[in-house]
Protein backbone atom coordinates (compact mmCIF):
# COMPACT_ATOMS: atom_id res chain seq x y z
CA UNK A 1 0.00 0.00 0.00
CA UNK A 2 1.08 3.57 -0.74
CA UNK A 3 0.82 6.25 1.93
CA UNK A 4 0.68 9.98 1.39
CA UNK A 5 0.98 12.48 4.24
CA UNK A 6 0.33 16.19 3.99
CA UNK A 7 -2.21 18.99 3.86
CA UNK A 8 -5.27 18.98 1.63
CA UNK A 9 -7.20 22.20 1.12
CA UNK A 10 -10.27 23.65 -0.45
CA UNK A 11 -9.29 25.17 -3.78
CA UNK A 12 -11.24 28.24 -4.93
CA UNK A 13 -11.04 29.35 -8.54
CA UNK A 14 -13.04 31.69 -10.82
CA UNK A 15 -14.70 29.92 -13.72
CA UNK A 16 -13.76 30.52 -17.36
CA UNK A 17 -10.36 32.04 -16.56
CA UNK A 18 -11.95 35.18 -15.17
CA UNK A 19 -10.01 37.33 -12.72
CA UNK A 20 -10.97 37.79 -9.07
CA UNK A 21 -11.97 41.40 -9.69
CA UNK A 22 -14.44 40.16 -12.30
CA UNK A 23 -16.21 37.54 -10.20
CA UNK A 24 -16.33 38.89 -6.64
CA UNK A 25 -18.80 39.31 -5.18
CA UNK A 26 -20.21 36.25 -6.93
CA UNK A 27 -19.78 32.53 -7.41
CA UNK A 28 -16.50 30.61 -7.63
CA UNK A 29 -15.64 26.94 -8.20
CA UNK A 30 -14.60 24.94 -5.12
CA UNK A 31 -12.64 21.71 -5.45
CA UNK A 32 -9.98 19.95 -3.34
CA UNK A 33 -6.23 19.93 -3.74
CA UNK A 34 -2.91 19.26 -2.05
CA UNK A 35 0.29 17.74 -3.37
CA UNK A 36 0.33 14.45 -1.49
CA UNK A 37 -3.44 13.99 -1.74
CA UNK A 38 -3.23 14.53 -5.49
CA UNK A 39 -0.72 11.68 -5.71
CA UNK A 40 -2.93 9.33 -3.68
CA UNK A 41 -5.98 10.18 -5.81
CA UNK A 42 -4.09 9.35 -9.01
CA UNK A 43 -2.74 6.08 -7.62
CA UNK A 44 -6.23 5.01 -6.56
CA UNK A 45 -7.62 5.89 -10.00
CA UNK A 46 -4.90 3.70 -11.52
CA UNK A 47 -6.10 0.82 -9.32
CA UNK A 48 -3.39 0.89 -6.66
CA UNK A 49 -4.04 0.77 -2.92
CA UNK A 50 -3.42 4.22 -1.46
CA UNK A 51 -3.89 5.65 2.03
CA UNK A 52 -3.95 9.36 2.79
CA UNK A 53 -3.27 10.90 6.18
CA UNK A 54 -3.79 14.51 7.17
CA UNK A 55 -5.31 16.50 10.03
CA UNK A 56 -8.73 18.10 9.62
CA UNK A 57 -11.39 19.87 11.64
CA UNK A 58 -14.74 18.17 12.17
CA UNK A 59 -17.38 19.89 10.07
CA UNK A 60 -19.48 19.19 6.94
CA UNK A 61 -16.98 20.74 4.51
CA UNK A 62 -14.17 18.48 5.73
CA UNK A 63 -16.61 15.56 5.62
CA UNK A 64 -17.33 16.34 1.97
CA UNK A 65 -13.60 16.44 1.22
CA UNK A 66 -13.04 13.06 2.86
CA UNK A 67 -16.04 11.59 1.03
CA UNK A 68 -14.53 12.66 -2.28
CA UNK A 69 -11.25 10.87 -1.54
CA UNK A 70 -13.06 7.80 -0.27
CA UNK A 71 -15.17 7.77 -3.43
CA UNK A 72 -11.99 7.61 -5.51
CA UNK A 73 -10.85 4.56 -3.55
CA UNK A 74 -8.39 6.25 -1.19
CA UNK A 75 -8.14 4.84 2.36
CA UNK A 76 -8.96 7.79 4.64
CA UNK A 77 -9.53 5.89 7.88
CA UNK A 78 -6.33 7.15 9.59
CA UNK A 79 -7.05 10.86 9.15
CA UNK A 80 -6.58 12.82 12.40
CA UNK A 81 -9.50 15.02 13.47
CA UNK A 82 -8.74 17.94 15.80
CA UNK A 83 -10.93 20.23 17.90
CA UNK A 84 -8.72 23.18 16.96
CA UNK A 85 -7.34 24.16 13.59
CA UNK A 86 -9.08 25.03 10.36
CA UNK A 87 -9.25 23.74 6.80
CA UNK A 88 -6.60 25.40 4.68
CA UNK A 89 -7.61 27.30 1.54
CA UNK A 90 -5.89 28.29 -1.63
CA UNK A 91 -7.07 30.57 -4.40
CA UNK A 92 -6.12 30.00 -8.04
CA UNK A 93 -6.49 32.56 -10.81
CA UNK A 94 -5.87 30.75 -14.09
CA UNK A 95 -3.59 32.48 -16.56
CA UNK A 96 -3.89 32.69 -20.33
CA UNK A 97 -1.47 33.45 -23.14
CA UNK A 98 1.29 35.69 -21.73
CA UNK A 99 -0.45 36.19 -18.35
CA UNK A 100 0.65 33.55 -15.87
CA UNK A 101 -1.53 31.87 -13.28
CA UNK A 102 -1.39 33.11 -9.68
CA UNK A 103 -1.87 31.32 -6.35
CA UNK A 104 -2.85 32.87 -3.02
CA UNK A 105 -2.46 30.71 0.10
CA UNK A 106 -4.59 30.94 3.24
CA UNK A 107 -3.18 28.14 5.39
CA UNK A 108 -2.16 29.64 8.74
CA UNK A 109 -3.57 27.87 11.80
CA UNK A 110 -4.77 24.93 9.72
CA UNK A 111 -5.22 21.64 11.54
CA UNK A 112 -2.12 20.11 9.90
CA UNK A 113 0.03 23.11 10.79
CA UNK A 114 -0.91 22.76 14.48
CA UNK A 115 -0.89 18.96 14.95
CA UNK A 116 2.10 17.72 16.96
CA UNK A 117 3.86 14.46 16.01
CA UNK A 118 2.58 12.74 19.16
CA UNK A 119 -1.04 13.28 18.06
CA UNK A 120 -0.62 10.84 15.18
CA UNK A 121 -0.56 7.08 15.67
CA UNK A 122 2.34 6.43 13.31
CA UNK A 123 2.33 2.68 13.97
CA UNK A 124 -1.29 2.39 12.80
CA UNK A 125 -0.71 4.82 9.95
CA UNK A 126 2.21 2.73 8.63
CA UNK A 127 0.47 -0.63 9.09
CA UNK A 128 0.57 -2.47 5.76
CA UNK A 129 2.41 0.39 4.04
CA UNK A 130 5.37 -0.36 1.78
CA UNK A 131 5.81 3.08 0.18
CA UNK A 132 5.52 6.54 1.76
CA UNK A 133 5.25 9.72 -0.33
CA UNK A 134 5.90 13.16 1.16
CA UNK A 135 6.75 16.55 -0.27
CA UNK A 136 8.40 19.85 0.53
CA UNK A 137 5.03 21.59 0.79
CA UNK A 138 3.78 20.36 4.17
CA UNK A 139 7.06 21.09 6.02
CA UNK A 140 6.86 24.63 4.64
CA UNK A 141 3.58 25.55 6.35
CA UNK A 142 4.80 25.52 9.98
CA UNK A 143 7.62 24.37 12.23
CA UNK A 144 5.25 21.86 13.82
CA UNK A 145 4.26 20.36 10.46
CA UNK A 146 7.95 20.18 9.55
CA UNK A 147 8.74 18.20 12.71
CA UNK A 148 5.77 15.90 12.17
CA UNK A 149 6.75 15.19 8.58
CA UNK A 150 10.32 14.35 9.57
CA UNK A 151 9.17 12.14 12.46
CA UNK A 152 6.95 10.12 10.13
CA UNK A 153 9.76 9.79 7.57
CA UNK A 154 12.17 8.53 10.25
CA UNK A 155 9.67 5.98 11.57
CA UNK A 156 8.91 4.79 8.05
CA UNK A 157 12.64 4.39 7.36
CA UNK A 158 13.06 2.38 10.56
CA UNK A 159 10.18 0.14 9.44
CA UNK A 160 11.84 -0.57 6.08
CA UNK A 161 9.33 1.45 4.03
CA UNK A 162 10.49 2.87 0.69
CA UNK A 163 10.14 6.67 0.69
CA UNK A 164 9.75 9.19 -2.11
CA UNK A 165 9.81 12.96 -1.77
CA UNK A 166 8.83 15.70 -4.21
CA UNK A 167 10.87 18.80 -3.33
CA UNK A 168 8.03 21.14 -4.40
CA UNK A 169 9.63 24.43 -3.33
CA UNK A 170 7.01 27.08 -2.46
CA UNK A 171 8.72 30.34 -1.56
CA UNK A 172 5.43 31.87 -0.35
CA UNK A 173 5.22 29.23 2.41
CA UNK A 174 8.72 28.91 3.85
CA UNK A 175 8.36 31.89 6.19
CA UNK A 176 7.75 30.40 9.63
CA UNK A 177 11.19 31.35 10.99
CA UNK A 178 11.53 35.15 11.02
CA UNK A 179 14.86 36.37 9.74
CA UNK A 180 15.57 33.25 7.67
CA UNK A 181 15.13 33.45 3.90
CA UNK A 182 12.67 30.92 2.41
CA UNK A 183 15.32 29.13 0.34
CA UNK A 184 17.70 28.85 3.31
CA UNK A 185 14.97 27.47 5.57
CA UNK A 186 13.87 25.00 2.91
CA UNK A 187 17.45 23.82 2.40
CA UNK A 188 17.99 23.22 6.12
CA UNK A 189 14.72 21.35 6.65
CA UNK A 190 14.61 19.36 3.42
CA UNK A 191 18.23 18.25 3.75
CA UNK A 192 17.23 16.48 6.97
CA UNK A 193 14.37 14.77 5.12
CA UNK A 194 16.39 13.80 2.04
CA UNK A 195 18.85 11.80 4.12
CA UNK A 196 16.09 9.16 4.37
CA UNK A 197 14.65 9.33 0.83
CA UNK A 198 14.93 6.60 -1.83
CA UNK A 199 13.31 8.44 -4.77
CA UNK A 200 13.75 12.20 -5.15
CA UNK A 201 11.37 14.06 -7.46
CA UNK A 202 11.77 17.68 -8.51
CA UNK A 203 10.92 20.14 -11.23
CA UNK A 204 13.42 22.06 -13.29
CA UNK A 205 13.86 24.73 -10.56
CA UNK A 206 13.58 22.83 -7.27
CA UNK A 207 17.14 21.51 -7.06
CA UNK A 208 18.50 25.02 -7.51
CA UNK A 209 16.06 26.65 -5.07
CA UNK A 210 16.27 24.02 -2.33
CA UNK A 211 19.73 22.47 -2.72
CA UNK A 212 21.70 25.09 -4.64
CA UNK A 213 22.35 22.61 -7.45
CA UNK A 214 22.03 24.37 -10.79
CA UNK A 215 21.64 22.88 -14.25
CA UNK A 216 24.13 24.52 -16.61
CA UNK A 217 23.00 26.28 -19.79
CA UNK A 218 19.33 26.51 -18.76
CA UNK A 219 17.21 29.62 -18.29
CA UNK A 220 13.95 28.52 -16.67
CA UNK A 221 12.46 32.03 -16.70
CA UNK A 222 12.77 32.09 -20.49
CA UNK A 223 11.58 28.50 -20.88
CA UNK A 224 14.98 27.39 -22.21
CA UNK A 225 16.20 24.07 -20.86
CA UNK A 226 19.37 22.13 -21.59
CA UNK A 227 18.15 18.64 -20.76
CA UNK A 228 21.68 17.21 -20.58
CA UNK A 229 22.44 19.47 -17.64
CA UNK A 230 19.82 17.81 -15.48
CA UNK A 231 21.72 14.53 -15.48
CA UNK A 232 24.48 16.42 -13.68
CA UNK A 233 21.92 17.73 -11.19
CA UNK A 234 20.63 14.21 -10.51
CA UNK A 235 24.13 12.79 -10.07
CA UNK A 236 24.96 15.53 -7.57
CA UNK A 237 21.80 14.81 -5.59
CA UNK A 238 22.78 11.13 -5.43
CA UNK A 239 26.28 12.08 -4.35
CA UNK A 240 24.99 14.22 -1.49
CA UNK A 241 22.32 11.75 -0.41
CA UNK A 242 23.58 8.15 -0.65
CA UNK A 243 20.17 6.72 0.30
CA UNK A 244 18.69 8.02 -2.97
CA UNK A 245 18.47 5.33 -5.63
CA UNK A 246 16.62 7.38 -8.26
CA UNK A 247 16.15 11.05 -9.07
CA UNK A 248 13.38 12.26 -11.39
CA UNK A 249 13.14 15.80 -12.74
CA UNK A 250 10.22 17.15 -14.77
CA UNK A 251 11.22 19.41 -17.65
CA UNK A 252 8.73 22.16 -18.44
CA UNK A 253 9.41 24.69 -21.17
CA UNK A 254 6.82 27.38 -20.56
CA UNK A 255 6.31 29.24 -23.83
CA UNK A 256 3.08 30.79 -22.55
CA UNK A 257 0.37 30.00 -20.01
CA UNK A 258 -1.39 27.99 -22.74
CA UNK A 259 1.60 26.42 -24.48
CA UNK A 260 4.17 24.26 -22.68
CA UNK A 261 6.61 21.60 -23.78
CA UNK A 262 6.62 18.77 -21.26
CA UNK A 263 8.93 15.86 -20.51
CA UNK A 264 11.12 14.44 -17.77
CA UNK A 265 14.41 12.76 -16.88
CA UNK A 266 15.00 9.83 -14.53
CA UNK A 267 18.45 8.98 -13.23
CA UNK A 268 18.84 5.42 -11.97
CA UNK A 269 21.78 4.84 -9.62
CA UNK A 270 21.82 1.05 -10.11
CA UNK A 271 22.36 1.29 -13.87
CA UNK A 272 24.25 4.61 -13.67
CA UNK A 273 22.07 5.87 -16.48
CA UNK A 274 19.75 8.79 -17.19
CA UNK A 275 16.55 8.22 -19.15
CA UNK A 276 14.49 10.88 -20.96
CA UNK A 277 10.85 10.77 -22.02
CA UNK A 278 9.10 11.11 -24.32
CA UNK A 279 11.31 10.17 -27.25
CA UNK A 280 10.74 10.09 -31.00
CA UNK A 281 11.12 7.13 -33.36
CA UNK A 282 14.87 7.70 -33.49
CA UNK A 283 15.12 7.50 -29.71
CA UNK A 284 15.88 11.20 -29.20
CA UNK A 285 14.17 13.28 -26.55
CA UNK A 286 11.13 15.08 -27.96
CA UNK A 287 8.82 16.61 -25.34
CA UNK A 288 5.05 16.63 -25.57
CA UNK A 289 3.89 19.93 -27.05
CA UNK A 290 0.88 20.86 -24.94
CA UNK A 291 -1.26 23.65 -26.38
CA UNK A 292 -4.53 25.03 -25.01
CA UNK A 293 -3.75 23.99 -21.43
CA UNK A 294 -6.87 23.53 -19.32
CA UNK A 295 -5.12 23.44 -15.92
CA UNK A 296 -1.45 22.87 -15.14
CA UNK A 297 -1.85 22.88 -11.33
CA UNK A 298 -1.17 19.35 -10.10
CA UNK A 299 0.91 18.44 -13.14
CA UNK A 300 3.94 17.57 -11.03
CA UNK A 301 1.85 15.51 -8.64
CA UNK A 302 0.35 13.52 -11.52
CA UNK A 303 3.91 12.86 -12.71
CA UNK A 304 4.92 11.64 -9.25
CA UNK A 305 1.91 9.32 -9.10
CA UNK A 306 2.63 7.96 -12.55
CA UNK A 307 6.25 7.33 -11.63
CA UNK A 308 5.34 5.54 -8.40
CA UNK A 309 2.84 3.43 -10.33
CA UNK A 310 5.38 2.60 -13.04
CA UNK A 311 8.14 1.72 -10.59
CA UNK A 312 5.86 -0.66 -8.70
CA UNK A 313 3.50 -2.23 -11.23
CA UNK A 314 4.63 -5.63 -12.55
CA UNK A 315 4.12 -4.42 -16.12
CA UNK A 316 6.91 -1.85 -15.75
CA UNK A 317 8.94 -3.00 -12.75
CA UNK A 318 12.59 -3.36 -13.60
CA UNK A 319 12.30 -0.98 -16.56
CA UNK A 320 12.93 2.61 -15.41
CA UNK A 321 12.50 3.92 -18.95
CA UNK A 322 8.99 2.48 -19.23
CA UNK A 323 8.05 3.80 -15.78
CA UNK A 324 9.22 7.25 -16.84
CA UNK A 325 7.23 7.13 -20.09
CA UNK A 326 4.09 6.25 -18.14
CA UNK A 327 4.69 9.10 -15.68
CA UNK A 328 5.22 11.70 -18.39
CA UNK A 329 2.19 10.55 -20.38
CA UNK A 330 -0.01 10.63 -17.26
CA UNK A 331 1.11 14.13 -16.38
CA UNK A 332 0.72 15.31 -19.96
CA UNK A 333 -2.93 14.27 -19.84
CA UNK A 334 -3.39 16.07 -16.51
CA UNK A 335 -3.00 19.37 -18.36
CA UNK A 336 -6.37 18.64 -19.97
CA UNK A 337 -8.16 18.17 -16.61
CA UNK A 338 -9.66 20.97 -14.51
CA UNK A 339 -8.73 20.86 -10.82
CA UNK A 340 -5.89 19.27 -8.87
CA UNK A 341 -6.85 15.60 -9.26
CA UNK A 342 -5.82 13.76 -12.43
CA UNK A 343 -9.05 12.08 -13.51
CA UNK A 344 -7.52 9.88 -16.20
CA UNK A 345 -7.41 6.11 -16.47
CA UNK A 346 -4.50 3.75 -16.88
CA UNK A 347 -5.74 2.80 -20.36
CA UNK A 348 -5.79 6.44 -21.45
CA UNK A 349 -2.19 6.84 -20.30
CA UNK A 350 -1.10 3.67 -22.11
CA UNK A 351 -2.81 4.88 -25.29
CA UNK A 352 -0.82 8.12 -25.21
CA UNK A 353 2.38 6.19 -24.52
CA UNK A 354 1.70 4.24 -27.72
CA UNK A 355 1.33 7.43 -29.73
CA UNK A 356 -2.42 7.99 -29.68
CA UNK A 357 -2.31 11.77 -29.24
CA UNK A 358 -4.87 12.89 -31.81
CA UNK A 359 -7.66 13.54 -29.32
CA UNK A 360 -10.19 11.78 -31.55
CA UNK A 361 -13.56 10.77 -30.12
CA UNK A 362 -13.51 7.24 -28.69
CA UNK A 363 -16.67 5.39 -29.77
Amino acid sequence: MFLGFGEIMARLCPADRLRWRQVLPGRVEVTWGGGEANVCASLALFGMKARYVTALPRHPIADSLVSTLRGLGVDVDRILYRKTGRLGLYFVEAGANQRGSTVIYDREYSAVSLAEPAEYDFAAILDGVRWLHVSGITPAISETACRTNLALVKQARAAGVTISCDLNFRKKLWNWRPGTAPAALARECMTAVLEHIDVVIANEEDAADVLGIHAPHSDVARGQLDTAGYEQVAREICRRFPQASRVAITLRESLSADHNNWGAMLFDRATDRAYLAPTNAAGSYEPYEIRDIVDRVGGGDSFAAGLLYGLNHPEFQGDPAAALRFAVAASCLKHSIQGDFNYVTRDEVLALMKGNASGRVQR
